[in-house]
């Protein structure tokens, strides 16, 4: 007898092609699976058949001797079946199969160990019963892998729509936190006369009252926005913020700039000592005569024959600039130097600072500005000053018929509020804001977004540029 071995992708077909090189009767003793069928590559069997020579057919030629030969071989492959099968089964403990499968898996063991008394030719025939349930397997299994990857990527889906709630579970958490540490604030004081604030604005009313701006207007915002503002905006700071902001843009007055070519106008700065009136007058002069796509004729008249260092620092820019710069002691002298300009579009008229307590020096600018020219009258304050100050500079000043604020240093300020409180109460606009000392780059046309964006936010000169 010898033995030959045979593969193909199914026992079947394997099977197949020994019996086209042996015939029917050749016997099988030997099926082995080598590689088990994936979604991209076959599966691989392997079959070892044994073929009868004459010599051996006469040597055993006793039947009883050949059935027990078929006999061992044929248990032999059904050990070996069962053996594969249970490995099967130990590999795939972990995914869930259909209960149709198991039972036909079960039916299919039970079968095959029945075949020990039948003809070889009937057992071959049940034995390619294990492929087929084998090929039918491994289909389900693919289905199931497929199935398993759809859940996954559902599950991925659900775990980013989880991470959304979450981060919005933990903003509110942070709101309610803030709300706790606001708990526990000096103006929230119960049985008192003033007003009482809610503890989702404790933070912005904290936040404007340090930046100096005056109690009785804060609470005066505060009282509009509470009476205002819809309860819904009121679920966490963001909102509350936003909502302070836009009031605050409505407080506060600005002037935008309107130059128009072939109108003549008289712009004198007037304020107490040290806010930087001279510095403001040059970045003026610089940007009305150079900084504009058109060019104005600028004139300086300076009434300011106190400091020397003044004067200088003034001739000097105006030589810079090309245009003409007079000085002025009388003020007969003024309507005569107005006249001498009259070409220009523009005169900015510089003053010496006077305290605002000074009142004859402040009665002497009326006699400047007492005639039959239409004077713009602009009080410059410094930003550092504290609303008190600014209050009392403003009403001393006032007699002159202010028309616009020009607030500088605002460079040197930590808070704005101070300037808020002055431009709620006066009700006179903003018309410029000086920044630096850079001439003319540090001169901006006051903006009411800007304004608070400096006071909540912090100071930011745009011009700069961080790197």
């Amino acid at each position: 007898m010898k033995l030959y071995t045979y593969g193909g992708e199914t026992a079947a077909e394997a099977l197949k092609i020994a019996q086209s090189k042996h015939g029917e009767e050749a016997l099988v003793v030997k099926t082995k699976e080598i590689r088990k069928k994936t979604m991209t590559q076959p599966g691989l069997y392997e079959i070892v058949v044994a073929v009868e020579n004459e010599e051996m057919i006469q040597e055993y030629q006793a039947p009883q001797i050949q059935d027990q030969v078929s006999k061992n071989s044929i248990q032999k492959r059904l050990d070996n079946i069962l053996e594969k099968n249970m490995e099967k089964k130990k590999k795939n403990q972990k995914i869930l199969l259909d209960d149709d499968v198991t039972i036909q898996l079960s039916d299919a063991v039970k079968e095959i160990s029945k075949i020990t008394g039948q003809s070889s030719r009937e057992q071959i025939k049940k034995s390619l019963i294990v492929p087929e349930i084998s090929k039918n397997f491994d289909t389900r299994l693919e289905n199931k892998l497929i199935h398993k990857q759809e859940e996954k990527a559902m599950h991925q889906q659900n775990d980013t729509k989880e991470l959304k709630q979450i981060k919005t579970e933990l903003d509110k958490i942070n709101d309610k936190i803030k709300l706790i540490q606001n708990m526990f604030w000096d103006e929230k004081k119960p049985g008192s006369d003033t007003l009482q604030i809610p503890q989702e604005f404790a933070e912005i009313y904290r936040l404007a009252k340090n930046s100096g701006m005056n109690k009785i207007h804060l609470d005066e915002i505060m009282k509009l926005s509470l009476e205002l503002m819809p309860l819904k905006m009121r679920e966490n700071s963001l909102t509350v913020k936003r909502y302070f902001r836009e009031v605050l843009r409505k407080m506060i007055y600005c002037r935008s700039e309107h130059l128009d070519m072939g109108t003549k106008k008289i712009i004198m700065l007037v304020g107490p000592t040290g806010v930087g009136k001279t510095t403001t007058l040059a970045k003026l002069a610089a940007r009305y005569s150079k900084m504009l796509d058109k060019k104005y004729k600028v004139g300086i008249i300076t009434l300011d024959t106190y400091r020397i260092g003044a004067l200088e620092q003034l001739t000097w820019y105006a030589r810079k600039m090309k245009i003409s710069i007079e000085t002025v002691i009388e003020p007969e002298d003024f309507l005569r130097e107005i006249d001498t300009l009259r070409y220009c579009d523009y005169i900015l008229v510089d003053t010496a600072g006077h305290s605002q307590h000074d009142k004859q020096k402040i009665n002497m600018l009326k006699k400047f500005i007492n005639n039959d020219y239409k004077i713009d009258i602009a009080l410059v304050l410094s930003a550092t000053t504290k609303y008190e100050d600014l209050k009392d500079i403003y009403t001393a000043f006032g007699e002159l018929d202010i028309d616009t604020l020009i607030f500088s240093k605002l460079d040197e300020s930590k808070g704005l509020g101070n300037l808020f409180s002055l431009v709620y109460e006066s009700k006179k606009p903003v018309s410029y804001l000086s920044v630096g000392q850079e001439v003319p780059l540090d001169l901006l046309v006051a903006t009411n977004d800007y304004l608070v964006d400096c006071m909540l936010d912090g100071f930011s000169n745009p011009n700069r540029i961080s790197k």
